[in-house]
């Protein structure tokens, strides 16, 4: 028996090897849960008030004294060189690129100057030197291009505000759009602050202010990134008292006969679509899904232990990894190619909707020309009117159809018939003055050769189209 226990006893080694082993996952388990601990402690623990902030504090300098790491990051949207295939920072010229808007927008301020936006940083910059401001303009103008507009509406009223000569503010503001626009100082909560949107909720009957955190931080953009109108000739107002839809918002202006200007080619009253990035993002699936804008365009960020949002707004194919890749799980070369062919479709639709606007347009001038009265042309022109709104609701929102990508798809197609259909009455017009040939077709196949046509038509000298 003592031979069977000697043989059976363990190596003397093997006690305070096991002891050593014990101590050392002991020892990294307590490292791990100290580790965890103290990133919850530091995600969970308040900004530290270096300065206290202002009710309506303009200046994001101050505001980056207390949040530094959300500041460095906004002052990456003055970098205005970044490119996608259909977007980014630089000033692209549409114009250049696109003569047949040059045409579309004749007799409008569009025709003259239109440029991608440049970033956030540029806002003020960029408004105070375009060409489609001029003495007659309000300081409606302003309303999404500083920190200090509310402000200004607190102090002098919204409707005066609106009212009151553009040129009024020139150099008295300053401050670009910032964290002001979207954040309570005191609790650093989302808030609205553009009245405009506030009351188009009401006109819906909504309540914003029952709005889930996610839901604002769409909210907060939808501030701007919206179709609007200048109700009275200078209150800003969202047509959505009838829905968000396309048809609902043209069935909106319809009923008050409202337009922006009257078209010198045809002489349509034309309505002018500003970017509605809310409405046709309301109608994707990353709405439908609960995504916000703010998930994609401002992905959260991760520092040492601090999670935050990312304000260098911009393009999310800028940003793969951290925006589309945290949910769809493919490289980036996938994701970029998926997102560039979306583009690319509706891109391609937008251009040849805007070929049969063209010829729309220029098919009622010559049936004018040939003797057709006002009322001959009252259908064409309504068809005319429609059709091009529905174009520029796709073509003037930022994302190239990608946010609702068969919603874009749809209401193209419907505007190339309804032109189609525009035309055709034009045809028949003009047959029945005998003429069977098409119209002379000017050639508009670049910036200048289009400029050199619309001037005709808004000097009121036409070129000959029979």
């Amino acid at each position: 028996m003592n031979n069977n226990s000697e043989k059976s006893r363990l190596p003397a080694w093997v006690g305070p090897a096991i002891f050593l082993l014990t101590t050392g996952v002991v020892v990294l388990l307590g490292l791990l849960a100290f580790s965890i601990m103290e990133r919850r402690w530091e995600t969970q623990r308040p900004a530290i008030a270096v300065t206290p902030i202002a009710e309506w504090e303009p200046d994001n300098a101050v505001w980056g004294q207390n949040y530094p790491r959300q500041y460095e990051r906004y002052l990456r949207t003055s970098d205005d060189t970044t490119r996608t295939l259909f977007g980014g920072s630089f000033p692209r010229d549409y114009l250049e690129d696109d003569p047949n808007q040059v045409v579309l927008f004749a007799g409008y301020a569009f025709s003259k100057e239109y440029l991608q936006a440049r970033g956030h940083y540029y806002s003020v910059e960029d408004v105070t030197k375009t060409k489609r401001v001029n003495p007659k303009t309000f300081s409606s103008c302003w309303t999404c291009k500083s920190t200090e507009v509310p402000k200004y509406m607190a102090e002098m009223g919204v409707a005066e505000f609106y009212a009151t000569p553009f040129s009024n503010f020139v150099g008295k503001i300053t401050h670009p759009i910032g964290c002001q626009d979207c954040h309570d100082p005191e609790t650093m909560n989302l808030r609205i602050t553009r009245p405009a949107l506030r009351e188009a909720f009401a006109a819906m009957g909504r309540d914003i202010d029952k709005a889930t955190h996610q839901e604002m931080r769409s909210l907060v953009c939808a501030q701007c990134h919206v179709e609007y109108y200048f109700k009275d000739g200078s209150y800003v107002t969202l047509p959505w008292a009838k829905g968000l839809g396309l048809e609902e918002i043209i069935q909106y202006y319809d009923e008050i006969a409202f337009s922006d200007w009257n078209h010198p080619i045809s002489g349509t009253p034309m309505i002018k679509s500003q970017h509605p990035d809310y409405e046709l993002y309301s109608m994707g699936i990353h709405s439908y899904r609960g995504v916000s804008c703010a998930d994609c365009h401002m992905p959260y960020r991760t520092e040492g232990g601090l999670k935050f949002t990312d304000h260098h707004v911009q393009s999310p194919l800028l940003n793969i990894a951290n925006s589309c890749g945290v949910c769809h799980r493919w490289s980036e070369d996938e994701i970029r190619e998926r997102v560039e062919g979306i583009q690319t479709k509706v891109q391609n639709a937008k251009i040849e909707t805007e070929k049969v606007l063209v010829r729309a347009h220029l098919d009622i001038a010559a049936a004018m020309q040939a003797g057709a009265s006002d009322e001959d042309l009252a259908q064409a022109r309504t068809l005319v009117r429609h059709a091009q709104y529905r174009w520029d609701f796709v073509s003037s929102h930022n994302g190239v159809g990608f946010h609702a990508p068969q919603e874009c798809t749809r209401i193209l197609g419907d505007a190339a018939r309804q032109a189609q259909e525009a035309r055709l009455i034009a045809a028949r017009l003009l047959a029945a003055k005998g003429i069977s040939t098409e119209p002379r077709y000017p050639d508009i196949s670049t910036r200048k050769k289009a400029v050199e046509v619309i001037g005709a038509f808004e000097a009121g000298q036409p070129m000959d189209l029979l």
